[in-house]
């Protein structure tokens, strides 16, 4: 199935993307994308509400704004270094364990909301990538029982601004957390549904010319490593985000660095998680 959230800001409501492609509401089905529904067996309530309801569920009309595909998670853990080819064009070495830091989740955002750049910052950049969307408690759980604690992947772009992120002093997580720098849809595609998430394309064009186009076959960690490793040091509720890394051609790795600028256009995707776009907007000056 392919979840996602439709409607004003603040104010979503559930939905599907049919396998034709058809997105419809799913209000009427009782419940959000949320820890309740991933935690539960939301899931399969779901394909069965949609197995008798789907076909009359109302169609949404074209032009509705998505939301971020999941409820606000209780947390966004993310993966920094986890690409080779990335870790090649920044010149550092692999690292020996997964590197972690954490993701405000007031940075959630719809997948083609504007993007507004974060006031003292002037090196915003981009870094598609491949989230994990939990959907079972996992506390110490081993490699190779992971992938049963997931519940699907989405679509992310975990914007930074760099100057927060290395020239402010502290953790990385600053730099990764104003409002809009994670964006999450178009939809979930549950487990069943991205059987080739191990090797599918990832990439990114800024104005049209491509910034970043790679595989997740260049992780150094796969993601049921990853999902253990990071169960060994906190609990991944139902609803959390895990996201994966990010592969080369970020802005940073340019040689001058390259940044977002107010009227640039990010458009990115990953086979089978569909694409998001953001425009990208000047700060508000009060």
């Amino acid at each position: 199935m392919k979840l996602l959230r439709h409607g004003a800001p603040g104010a979503e409501r559930p939905g599907v993307q049919l396998p034709d492609g058809t997105q419809v509401d799913a209000s009427g089905f009782g419940g959000d994308w949320d820890e309740a529904f991933f935690g539960g067996d939301g899931l399969e309530r779901l394909r069965r509400w949609l197995a008798g309801e789907g076909a009359r569920a109302p169609r949404l009309a074209a032009g509705t704004r998505l939301g971020p595909a999941i409820a606000r998670p209780s947390k966004l853990v993310c993966i920094g270094l986890n690409y080779r080819d990335h870790a090649r064009e920044t010149g550092a070495a692999l690292p020996k364990e997964p590197i972690i830091f954490l993701k405000a989740s007031s940075a959630v955002a719809g997948p083609h909301d504007d993007l507004v750049l974060p006031r003292g910052g002037d090196k915003t950049d981009w870094e598609a990538e491949l989230a994990v969307v939990i959907g079972a408690r996992a506390k110490y759980v081993s490699v190779d029982g992971a992938l049963a604690h997931v519940a699907g992947f989405v679509l992310h772009n975990d914007y930074s601004e760099r100057g927060f992120q290395k020239e402010r002093g502290g953790q990385w997580t600053k730099g990764k957390s104003a409002d809009g720098f994670a964006p999450l849809g178009p939809f979930v595609a549950t487990l069943d549904e991205l059987p080739s998430f191990a090797a599918a394309r990832v990439w990114l064009e800024v104005n049209g010319v491509m910034a970043q186009d790679s595989s997740t076959a260049e992780m150094i960690f796969d993601v049921p490593t990853l999902v253990s490793y990071v169960s060994q040091f906190m609990t991944l509720l139902p609803g959390d985000v895990l996201s994966t890394g990010t592969p080369a051609g970020v802005g940073m790795g340019h040689d001058p660095p390259r940044y977002l600028r107010p009227g640039d256009v990010v458009r990115y995707g990953i086979e089978g998680l569909g694409e998001a776009r953001q425009r990208i907007v000047a700060a508000a000056s009060i």
